[in-house]
């Protein structure tokens, strides 16, 4: 078969967006779908805006009916005719009540059999569509999503232009600085043995910016992590950062609030009530065991400890000697599902996140407890009471330090809103974490760690406990969290010169470090600098959700699977030699087993 040209042919109209019947059209796309019933040929068109039906008749132009005959899955066509109603409509289509009758077919470009069918791929490995990710980004499924995603894009510059920000480009190849994840290092041919390092985020760039007076710069950045993968993680991601000048906390969430705003009711059509809920990082974790909880649905935890205080329980009196305490949930109405098999697997989950196992409550007909030789009289009812719980409830209880009972009781309370189905998913639960802990205690080398990037200014009243309590250090710093899923980490920045240094003190590090690492900045605090604080957005993460998809993969267009490669283009590859000698690098592989 001979292919065609597009000749001084030209597109008129998109196919999903043919509407005027008795006009001519011109439409290209790929061919979804062929049906020869004899002497009439249907032929199914799409593009990234829909379908639409192409009609031949083998009377009117046999030619062109000849041509159709040879026409397959997926080949290229363009295709001009009169637009006119279909005999049998189909009403689930935009364009199901009309089609083209076709006098001018093209075929551009042939296919051959495809691995997979791209407009049904449902069941198909997810490995074979990534390694033919060419098609799969034909399905309409991932075309909707990188159309939403694009549309995104769009209403993020327009509200940032419209609120006086300048988007300036940071610089993608900068000098390595611990950001907490590895970087990603590219080798200097110029400058033997010196590497630069490709930016976990635009950071040290935009408090730069915000020294040399642009007060209002936004970005959609790239930026690069060396992390292992999760289903909410890529090697390479896209984040809306901002950073703005002469403001506080107060100024910059109401800006990322009036930009979600904005974004759920462009893209969703949704209103966001203004302002967002505010929760410290303390009430979060003792309310839902989580600093980025899911507030779509209730089983809150609660503290028990006074309640059972003098109860002759050993779990219970160890924790509390120990300074636990004794925490639960109050599943509601979750009696009859959770048999007491089914209470044995949330117990084995709590066990894998550290706890020593769950004491429950189940009320079905009458309370059938798992501690019930400990208690006196009244003590059950006691429980009962302070949490809420009445017949048909599910009260699970767990007795440790409270940096084991908040996460395990917040782990199972997201399993039993799953499993009893309580939680909506049309809704969108948007809210601020605030007062995040300035440090983090590390097990493995018993020592405080930063909990944020260093830069990161501390509360004013925990100023005086930098030294000697870094338990009690709060920092001026906040997430965005939506429906349990962390959007936005923002904070307000160190301005004050001797204050960066005793920060930078207080993590460890030496004069030397400071001044190889951070000199530069370090230097530019000398010079002034206005009171300035930001925030980065991910972009896929924000995309991902809107779009209601499963995974970044489904918003990204050539994303990587969980060991960083892509399986498409299969990198990252092997180089040739001459260009590791040109770089002066020599491999040192390590021993496969």
């Amino acid at each position: 078969m001979k292919l065609d040209t597009m000749g001084n042919l030209r597109r008129t109209v998109y196919c999903g967006e043919v509407s005027e019947i008795g006009s001519e059209a011109v439409v290209c796309g790929f061919v979804e779908r062929v049906r020869n019933k004899g002497g009439v040929i249907f032929i199914v068109l799409r593009d990234r805006t829909g379908v639409v039906q192409l009609l031949f008749n083998d009377k009117t132009d046999p030619a062109v009916f000849e041509k159709a005959e040879q026409v397959r899955g997926e080949y290229v066509l363009m295709a001009k005719g009169k637009v006119v109603e279909r005999e049998s409509k189909n009403d689930k289509l935009p364009t199901g009540h009309l089609e083209i009758f076709v006098d001018d077919l093209r075929v551009l470009s042939k296919a051959e059999t495809t691995p997979f069918e791209v407009t049904n791929s449902d069941n198909v490995r997810e490995e074979l569509k990534l390694k033919y990710r060419y098609l799969d980004l034909r399905s309409p499924r991932l075309q909707r999503n990188l159309i939403t995603r694009h549309k995104i894009a769009q209403v993020t510059r327009e509200y940032f232009y419209e609120n006086g920000f300048l988007e300036i480009e940071t610089p993608m190849m900068m000098k390595s600085t611990p950001e907490g994840a590895r970087d990603y290092l590219v080798p200097s041919r110029i400058h033997e043995g010196k590497f630069y390092a490709l930016p976990q985020s635009p950071q040290i760039y935009k408090q730069l910016l915000m020294i040399s007076g642009y007060d209002r710069y936004v970005q959609l950045a790239r930026c690069f992590r060396d992390e292992d993968l999760r289903a909410d993680r890529q090697p390479e991601f896209t984040q809306v950062d901002f950073e703005m000048s002469f403001v506080d906390a107060e100024d910059i969430q109401a800006c990322v609030e009036g930009y979600m705003a904005r974004l759920f009711k462009e893209i969703k059509g949704i209103d966001i009530t203004l302002p967002l809920p505010r929760l410290t990082f303390k009430d979060a974790m003792d309310r839902y065991g989580s600093d980025k909880p899911d507030t779509r649905f209730g089983f809150e935890i609660q503290d028990i400890s006074e309640t059972v205080k003098d109860i002759d329980f050993v779990v219970f009196k160890d924790a509390l000697a120990n300074g636990g305490s004794v925490r639960a949930i109050n599943v509601t109405g979750g009696a009859a599902t959770y048999t007491r098999k089914e209470i044995d697997k949330l117990v084995e989950h709590a066990k894998g996140i550290g706890a020593k196992g769950l004491a429950y409550i189940r009320w079905a007909d009458e309370p059938n407890c798992s501690f019930k030789k400990f208690l006196a009289e009244g003590d059950l009812e006691r429980i009962c009471e302070a949490v809420g719980a009445k017949q048909g409830d599910l009260v699970l209880i767990c007795a440790d330090k409270n940096k084991v009972v908040l996460p395990t009781l917040g782990a199972i309370r997201l399993i039993c809103g799953k499993r009893l189905e309580v939680i909506d998913e049309n809704k969108y639960n948007l809210l601020w974490i605030t007062e995040m802990p300035f440090f983090e205690y590390d097990d493995e080398t018993g020592a405080w760690v930063a909990a944020h990037h260093p830069f990161t200014m501390p509360m004013e009243e925990c100023l005086e406990y930098l030294d000697s309590d870094p338990a009690n250090v709060r920092a001026k710093a906040w997430d965005l969290v939506l429906n349990g899923t962390e959007l936005s980490s923002g904070s307000m920045r160190i301005t004050d010169f001797e204050l960066q240094q005793k920060m930078f003190e207080a993590l460890g590090m030496t004069d030397e470090e400071i001044e190889a690492k951070f000199g530069f900045l370090v230097d530019a605090y000398r010079y002034a600098a206005p009171p300035h604080g930001g925030m980065g957005i991910g972009l896929d993460r924000i995309s991902m959700i809107l779009c209601g998809a499963d995974s970044l993969r489904d918003v990204v267009a050539f994303p990587k699977v969980q060991n960083a490669s892509e399986l498409m283009s299969e990198c990252p590859s092997t180089v040739d030699t001459k260009q590791l000698d040109e770089l002066h690098i020599a491999l040192k592989l390590s021993e496969k087993e």
